[in-house]
């Protein structure tokens, strides 16, 4: 007990070190949030913005999902004690770990996605009615709100896929609060999306995450308080 309370002196535990702790934890998670990601984003910022290029787009996005899920797993387990700060090493075991699990709610999630937009894309060559329209809409915000749910229960809770998407919809209903927080989140990442590239919203990757861990906390504590005795 000696030895770790003069390593916390030497260190130094007060705000300062806690803050530079944190900022170290961020910049590592935002730089293997990049390197992972990187197999998709670079095709992704190359393709023009096209309808014809959405499955393409949904291609390039299938390794954000582990990428995602590995920098939540870390945000959430590595602490800020400037005596052990791991957090390259706390990424990779949750990359590894997660991996299967993220992937079996992350590809059908971008199925569905690319089929809704792919028929609003072409809503006026189906000659469709246009209520039809604002019925895909609604569906594709469910499948991101509860898309977005699952990367989380995946990624901080150890369920049956088919259990993860019943979890994810339910608590679209039990706290809508945490949908609304993902949908202003994710518009956020959209608009900035749209005013400038897939890059600048990567480089912000880590901080972004970071405000996906707080969002999605009153779920999750609910999720350890019922579902995890």
């Amino acid at each position: 007990m000696s030895t770790v309370a003069s390593t916390r002196r030497q260190f130094g535990d007060g705000p300062l070190s806690r803050i530079a702790a944190r900022v170290h934890i961020l910049l590592v998670v935002e730089a293997l949030l990049l390197a992972t990601s990187l197999p998709g984003l670079v095709p992704l910022v190359l393709l023009s913005r096209d309808a014809s290029n959405l499955p393409l787009v949904a291609a390039c996005a299938v390794p954000l999902g582990p990428a995602v899920s590995a920098a939540l797993h870390t945000l959430h387990h590595q602490r800020p004690d400037v005596t052990d700060l791991r957090p390259a090493t706390v990424f990779w075991r949750g990359y590894r770990a997660n991996l299967g699990p993220v992937l079996r709610v992350w590809l059908p999630t971008l199925a569905w996605l690319t089929v809704v937009a792919v028929n609003l894309a072409h809503l006026s060559d189906a000659g469709v009615p246009g209520w039809w329209a604002v019925l895909l809409v609604v569906v594709a915000g469910v499948v991101v709100l509860a898309g977005t749910n699952a990367l989380v229960i995946t990624t901080l809770f150890v369920f049956r896929t088919r259990d993860v998407v019943r979890l994810a919809l339910y608590f679209l209903v039990r706290a809508p609060q945490v949908a609304l927080g993902h949908a202003a989140l994710l518009a956020a990442v959209a608009a900035v999306t749209a005013v400038t590239s897939e890059a600048v919203v990567a480089l912000a990757g880590a901080l972004m995450v970071l405000a996906l861990r707080h969002i999605a906390a009153p779920m999750t504590g609910i999720i350890r308080k019922e579902w995890t005795a």
